[in-house]
C-alpha cells in the first residue's frame, strides 16, 4: 500500500486495515516457516505496509 493511499483513509479505516495487514503478515510468516514462499519479498512488502499504516496513525494522534 502506498503512502498516498494511506493518507486518504480515515482513522477508523486505518485501524481496520492495520489489523488486516498484521494478520496477513502473521499468516505469511507462518507459511514461510513451514515451507519457503515462492516470493519471500512478500514478507518485506507486507511488513513495510504495517509500518506505514502504524506511522500514519501515530502521526494523526500527535496532531
Amino acid at each position: 500500500m502506498k503512502q498516498s493511499e494511506i493518507k486518504q483513509l480515515s482513522t477508523a479505516e486505518l485501524q481496520e486495515k492495520l489489523g488486516e495487514t498484521k494478520k496477513s503478515y502473521a499468516d505469511l510468516n507462518m507459511a514461510h516457516a513451514i515451507s519457503p514462499l515462492e516470493n519471500p519479498i512478500q514478507l518485506r512488502n507486507v511488513r513495510r505496509s504495517v509500518a506505514r499504516i502504524a506511522t500514519e496513525l501515530t502521526k494523526r494522534e500527535v496532531q
